[in-house]
């Protein structure tokens, strides 16, 4: 269930980020997606 306010959260502060610091793109991509994933596999338990 936190899951689903992690997403977009990630996905407003990555984006902020990036509109200010371009360079980042590719960082925080791969920092997002390795998150994403390890959530989805159940490795990272966010059940707070």
């Amino acid at each position: 269930m936190l899951l689903r306010n992690l997403s977009p959260l990630l996905s407003i502060v990555f984006g902020v980020l990036i509109l200010t610091n371009p360079k980042l793109l590719s960082t925080l991509v791969g920092i997002y997606l390795l998150l994403t994933g390890l959530v989805g596999l159940g490795v990272i338990n966010l059940n707070l």
